[in-house]
């Protein structure tokens, strides 16, 4: 696995910056580069909208790009369009700085705020209908605050990322798309239905509750089973509704974007209770939120992190090269209850080693799945030279007991 997955992640980001330090962490991950082979999947890496650091998210581009870099499991977040459709996209009203919309004369006067120099615009799924989105073209996010026209308007891809693949217009996925896109190369599915920006009901029947059973409805269409599907939202109700509603509710999970930090187990574990209370078993905070600092400034996990671990929770954790580099501002939201420690990309997994080992998390979304997937290869290189020690001692201890039977 490693030697393809070293060299199609070396072709844009490179592990080896990912060390501040020689260490036998980089050593047993070198190791794994040379000798590991045989290409497979981990669900312990999650495409995070794909593969959005050097793709534009949400796009089949981006999909096959962390199919390739070994997730398992690979995130649609979903919004509905105005003729109520669902498609893939992270915000519902996020048009205007993840497409060409803004470019289109026949199409931007329709958006909820048209383009004015110097004005923020707002383009919604909502205020189109699915044949209209499917002539978009994606791109990277990113605008230019303050800009007097369009064409200044839509640039402002940040300068750790690349426009190399919006060139050649990716199309905008419908989640039935996505799903069967999945179901083909054998990979499991996590749907995060997004909060609406319109009123709801909208059109004065299209309901919270029918929003949320028209995404599981399409998995049952598709024959996608359950245990394939792991059914997201910021939305806690969503979740509750998926849990008392469908099949598919034990696999839900409840995102949180809260940045509460607790001192305490026992103020965690309050917060946690209304998951608890309906039965929610996987818990999905950022990064920041399970780690923290001890005394001597190592990273260890949060109280939040240990509350939901003792409580029997799963856990899942969000986003790995989401930030940027991380020499500039401790590494920004994503790192912001440890930023006295993060100094640079070189720490990126030692984070990830912690947040494996000692939080105990199921699995770590990336904007680069291939992250979370080389280090879920290094623990599988740790067992398999733990099974040959032991297997020497067995054979040890059998030759000695041999021995003692011939001569007694």
């Amino acid at each position: 696995m490693c030697s393809h997955f070293f060299a199609f992640l070396t072709s844009s980001c490179n592990p080896y910056q990912r060390f501040q330090k020689p260490s036998d962490l980089k050593t047993q991950l070198d190791e794994c580069a040379n000798t590991i082979t045989e290409y497979k999947i981990t669900d312990f890496s999650i495409g995070h909208r794909g593969a959005g650091l050097q793709y534009p998210e949400h796009t089949i581009e981006g999909y096959l790009g962390a199919i390739r870099q070994g997730a398992g499991i690979i995130e649609c977040d979903v919004t509905f369009t105005k003729d109520l459709h669902l498609v893939c996209r992270h915000a519902q009203c996020d048009l205007h700085t993840t497409t060409d919309v803004l470019l289109r004369p026949d199409l931007a006067p329709k958006c909820s705020a048209p383009f004015e120099p110097g004005k923020d615009p707002l383009c919604c799924t909502t205020d189109f209908t699915l044949d209209e989105i499917k002539t978009l073209c994606a791109k990277m996010d990113g605008y230019v605050p303050g800009a007097q026209t369009p064409e200044e308007y839509v640039k402002g891809t940040p300068g750790w990322r690349t426009n190399l693949y919006s060139y050649e217009c990716p199309k905008i996925p419908t989640h039935k798309e996505s799903i069967e896109l999945f179901k083909f190369y054998g990979r499991k599915m996590t749907p995060d239905l997004k909060k609406p920006h319109v009123d709801m009901p909208y059109r004065e029947y299209y309901t919270h509750e029918k929003y949320a059973q028209q995404l599981i409805d399409e998995y049952i269409e598709a024959g996608v089973p359950p245990q394939d599907v792991y059914p997201q939202s910021f939305m806690w109700e969503y979740v509750y509704y998926w849990m008392q509603n469908t099949e598919y509710g034990d696999q839900a999970v409840a995102l949180d974007i809260t940045a509460n930090v607790y001192n305490t187990e026992k103020e965690a574990l309050e917060y946690l209770k209304p998951l608890l209370d309906n039965g929610v078993k996987i818990y999905a905070p950022a990064i920041f939120k399970l780690l923290t600092l001890d005394d001597n400034k190592n990273i260890v996990p949060s109280a939040i992190a240990m509350a939901a671990k003792n409580s029997g929770m799963d856990i899942i954790v969000w986003t790995l090269e989401r930030a940027g580099p991380l020499n500039e501002g401790g590494g920004g939201w994503y790192f912001q209850t440890i930023p006295e420690v993060v100094k640079s990309d070189g720490i990126m997994y030692e984070i990830v080693d912690i947040l494996a080992k000692d939080v105990g998390v199921m699995a770590i979304f990336s904007d680069w799945p291939a992250t979370g997937a080389c280090h879920i290869v290094r623990l599988f290189m740790r067992w398999k030279q733990c099974y040959a020690e032991l297997k020497k001692i067995i054979i040890t201890c059998i030759n000695f007991i041999y021995l003692f039977v011939s001569f007694t």
